[in-house]
């Protein structure tokens, strides 16, 4: 019924607010805004009524879950960087009915989630910084997906990608486009060396990493990279450990997936981390790659840093 018509890898730097505002930092990040637009353009393009975020900023210690309120407003600060987002303005629409059946699929493939429709709870940074450049004119409805998991598989994030993306075509009367919203690496410059590595990598190893991780996205080869996943989440650094790639790629297809990715914003240094604009074409996939699920034990815990 419904249609997934893009998916796409993001940024979302909080530098990129203070390229807006008069100052030193003034337009240092034109390049990730000019990014987050072109793939604002693309979705518009292809008659993309909902964005589904998969969030690394929303922290959560059991459950996945989705906000998915009918409407957000407010202004937002950031508990993290105060000094870099203060007071940001955002407003757009939510689809309820589109978060509920998200949760719903989700949960009959055994993936417990949780929509959120008559909530406070307010979005995440991981979702503001890119809705404020692909959404300014609100012509996006927005759902928001908890991507920071303390305690989960990324084996069920990958199953929870999947999931939602059979919720859309099986049974949504739309068209969708996820984003998975986390950087690469994601080791933050040393307090104190921050004004240092504004525009740097924190180091060699992890710079060497995330290039040769690009350099396997654009030859499409996603059984290298989906086996190396969890090692490269857990030394990598990777943001919310990467649980918003697992679910981006889940609903891609896993390893079965077989596209290069387009770079449309190339990979640059934000106070240490490694960061990137990319679209993944989407395809399509029967699942039959998506990792089964783990049976629940003590170890799950720390199964983020060690394994699928």
């Amino acid at each position: 019924m419904g249609t997934l018509a893009l998916a796409a890898k993001i940024t979302h730097v909080p530098s990129m607010y203070l390229s807006e505002l008069d100052g030193p930092r003034k337009g240092t990040r034109q390049d990730a805004i000019d990014g987050h637009k072109e793939i604002g353009r693309r979705c518009r393009a292809l008659g993309v009524d909902t964005i589904v975020v998969f969030d690394t900023h929303w922290l959560v210690n059991a459950n996945y879950h989705v906000n998915c309120a009918p409407h957000f407003r407010g202004l937002y600060t950031s508990n993290e960087l105060p000094h870099f987002i203060s007071n940001l303005g955002y407003e757009f629409p939510g689809n309820p009915a589109l978060g509920q059946l998200l949760a719903k699929v989700a949960n009959e493939m055994g993936v417990e989630t949780l929509a959120h429709e008559r909530t406070t709870l307010a979005p995440e940074y991981g979702t503001l910084v890119p809705m404020r450049y692909m959404n300014e004119d609100q012509h996006f409805k927005v759902v928001s997906v908890s991507a920071l998991c303390q305690a989960h598989y990324l084996n069920d994030s990958s199953r929870l990608g999947w999931a939602m993306r059979r919720a859309v075509e099986k049974h949504y009367d739309g068209t969708v486009a996820f984003l998975a919203s986390g950087s690469l690496s994601h080791r933050f410059a040393q307090n104190g060396l921050a004004p240092e590595f504004a525009f740097k990598i924190w180091s060699p190893f992890l710079q060497a990493l995330d290039h040769e991780v690009v350099e396997i996205w654009k030859r499409g080869d996603w059984k290298t990279f989906c086996g190396m996943l969890p090692e490269y989440a857990a030394k990598g650094h990777g943001e919310g450990f990467m649980h918003d790639t697992a679910m981006l790629m889940g609903a891609l297809g896993w390893s079965d997936y077989d596209a290069p990715v387009e770079i449309v914003t190339p990979y640059f240094g934000a106070s240490g981390t490694g960061q990137i604009n990319a679209v993944f074409p989407v395809t399509p996939q029967s699942g039959a790659a998506i990792p089964a699920p783990v049976a629940s034990s003590a170890e799950g815990y720390t199964s983020i840093a060690t394994r699928l």
